[in-house]
């Protein structure tokens, strides 16, 4: 009997091996993006072809955990870099969790401290207690990801540390990530003001997918900077029914007149999408993309 349950465990370990060994082989050149769906709130998990993980925001509560667990491999408990946009509820309590279940090897934030937010505090203490390098992100510094896969942090222009603000909003972390022949622009909240900015500082913004800011407010996404990203695809990440009207139709009547695609969390779940850095596959959960 012990016999058969050593043979079994052993068969057990070698179907897993070699499942791990040709799904990571046959992937080696994809990055894959999700858009995950996390309610009211913004979280976006990115996985390199290194296997490399990414995850930008958390959305409100814990939802965030589940849908990591849907695109992440069991056995992997590590992500390389976690990015707080800024300090709001809805961007910063699931990364709480998140920090309890997961390794993180690095974190990126704003510098804004939000002392009136409960669920901020709480991820700075669990940061400062596993001692985990905290850095104020600014433009223009790039992170290298492996062979023609960059990270580029285009906002803020400072570091906003010991600064108030009258919107922490304004705050942002605006970053675009490139891989060969293909730009992602990752907004955070940035409000028309932010994305003036960029404009005036002369920024590249052109990308391929744009993920609108502010969850399709009408505060963001201003004619002027849409036209300089030009993207293919807008994903919005608002929640359905959610209470602020988002995404504001004034937003969606303005990626329409331009004939851009626009994919929604609160209508199809999880946006995914993968790459080889010159081909682009769009799915999701509920959607027929």
């Amino acid at each position: 009997m012990i016999k058969k349950i050593i043979l079994i465990t052993l068969f057990i370990g070698i179907v897993l091996f070699l499942g791990l060994f040709f799904t990571d082989g046959n992937e080696k050149l994809d990055l894959k993006i999700y858009f995950l769906d996390v309610g009211q709130g913004d979280a976006i998990l990115i996985r390199t072809p290194d296997n490399q993980d990414i995850l930008i925001d958390g959305g409100p509560g814990n939802r965030v955990v589940d849908e990591i667990g849907k695109f992440l491999p069991f056995y992997d408990r590590d992500i390389e870099m976690m990015i707080l946009t800024h300090a709001h509820s809805d961007h910063v309590s699931g990364l709480v969790e998140v920090l309890k279940r997961y390794e993180v090897d690095q974190v990126l934030f704003s510098g804004k401290v939000e002392h009136s937010a409960p669920d901020y505090l709480a991820w700075l203490d669990i940061i400062e207690e596993r001692s985990i390098p905290l850095k104020a992100a600014t433009c223009c510094e790039i992170y290298n990801l492996g062979d023609q896969l960059e990270l580029q942090i285009l906002y803020p222009f400072e570091d906003y540390t010991g600064q108030e603000l009258k919107d922490l909003n304004e705050s942002s972390v605006v970053a675009r990530l490139v891989y060969k022949e293909k730009e992602f622009l990752f907004t955070g909240d940035a409000p028309f003001e932010v994305e003036d900015k960029l404009i005036e500082k002369n920024i590249l913004i052109e990308s391929d997918i744009l993920k609108v800011g502010h969850h399709g407010s009408k505060y963001s996404t201003g004619k002027d900077f849409f036209d300089l990203v030009n993207p293919g695809y807008a994903v919005i990440q608002s929640g359905e029914g959610n209470s602020f009207g988002h995404p504001h139709f004034k937003t969606i009547n303005n990626l329409q007149k331009q004939d851009i695609e626009i994919l929604r969390n609160d209508r199809c779940g999880a946006i995914i999408m993968k790459t080889d850095g010159v081909n682009l596959e769009v799915g999701s959960e509920r959607c027929d993309l």
